[in-house]
């Protein structure tokens, strides 16, 4: 495990290798024609301005550890790796299931990972990002040799429904990679990680910390939900995700058009537009879902990365490029030399975590992955 072992002696380069992807989106959809029908809006305005069409949500008390575990399983089942063979959960999200204790300790008892080392990352929008950091660097140290990162997020628990400006953005999911130790020259090959904390009011939730502990008045004041600058938010994301994308690129001598598939966090489509298109990108290097699913915060990058994969838009020996930035503000980009063929796709072995009670999380034993009382 993560915590015991001895730094190893390193005669070739011991990197992060991507082996496996796992992704899960709640069934059910909140369509923009949904939303006409609870605030001032149209899908005509969510499309334009956003390029939003629709985005998942969960019901009947799924939590965020759920759609992780649904997620988790995935990938897992895809290398047929055992929980227990991991050495380090990394969960980058802004909606815990609690404060404490963390939505990665509660997914690692829900998988059976009894005695993985497992910790919460929250960096908003940049959550996953800085958690692939995290579990990058365990590897590269000799600490780790395999490590679950993933990004989930219920972002519709903390949206504000009669604000117009921001509840059509978000919706729920989960999105996940595995790391594996190698010392061939493939896997992560260089990130990008920062923050400059001057602009905290461009995206925040102001109540529930200890500087706004939840009362009467803040809770009839909406301190408990999402509030933001959208016009200041997209001017800044669009700088930050173009330095972090040349950064990558100029350190390692790669050229934008080596790049086989660029992916950007899904917070609006134009916002990826003008970044891209700055790059001279062409479209099939691009990959988007935020038509599907909104905004999901953390779980934006692996659920798109799931994707492109799935879809054969990525292949051995391929550069791919992930860049994010969240409030704070926060940021993120990691180059990755794509380093194995094509994963199994699975059956449905996993379609039990489709349909979800209200108790669902309370019923999962620890140590037997995914068994039922």
């Amino acid at each position: 495990m993560f915590r015991g072992k001895q730094f190893r002696e390193q005669k070739k380069t011991r990197r992060a290798n991507v082996v496996s992807l796992g992704k899960y989106m709640p069934p059910d959809i909140l369509t923009n024609f949904d939303l006409e029908q609870m605030v001032d809006t149209s899908n005509e305005w969510i499309v334009e301005r956003t390029g939003i069409r629709e985005r998942h949500v969960v019901k009947n008390g799924m939590r965020q550890s759920d759609l992780a575990l649904n997620a988790s399983r995935e990938a897992l089942a895809r290398v047929g790796w055992a929980p227990t063979d991991l050495d380090a959960i990394i969960v980058g999200t802004v909606t815990p299931d609690h404060i404490f204790p963390s939505s990665a300790n509660a997914l690692a008892g829900k998988l059976g990972a009894i005695g993985v080392p497992s910790w919460d990352v929250l960096a908003a929008c940049s959550g996953f990002m800085y958690s692939l950091y995290q579990g990058v660097v365990t590897v590269e140290s000799g600490r780790a040799d395999r490590v679950l990162v993933v990004g989930a997020e219920i972002m519709t628990s903390i949206v504000d429904w009669d604000d117009r400006s921001t509840c059509v953005l978000f919706g729920d999911g989960a999105g996940v990679l595995l790391l594996e130790a190698t010392e061939e020259p493939c896997g992560v090959i260089d990130l990008e990680i920062g923050s400059d904390g001057r602009y905290p009011k461009l995206l925040h939730m102001p109540g529930g910390g200890s500087a706004h502990p939840a009362t009467h008045e803040t809770v009839d004041n909406k301190l408990h939900t999402l509030h933001m600058e959208g016009q200041e938010t997209f001017k800044v994301a669009v700088k930050t995700m173009l330095n972090v994308t040349q950064t990558l690129l100029n350190r390692n001598n790669v050229k934008s058009e080596e790049i086989g598939v660029y992916i950007g966090h899904q917070a609006n489509l134009r916002i990826i537009d003008a970044v891209t298109k700055r790059l001279r990108l062409r479209p099939d290097q691009v990959y988007n879902n935020i038509e599907k699913y909104g905004n999901t915060t953390s779980a934006t990058i692996p659920s798109c990365l799931y994707e492109a994969e799935m879809k054969g838009m990525i292949k051995k020996g391929d550069w791919v490029v992930l860049v994010s930035f969240g409030a704070g503000l926060t940021w993120g980009g990691a180059l990755i030399k794509w380093g194995i063929d094509p994963l199994p796709v699975l059956g449905d072995e996993l379609e039990a975590g489709d349909s979800v009670s209200e108790n669902y999380s309370d019923q999962l034993k620890p140590g037997r992955d995914w068994q039922r009382s």
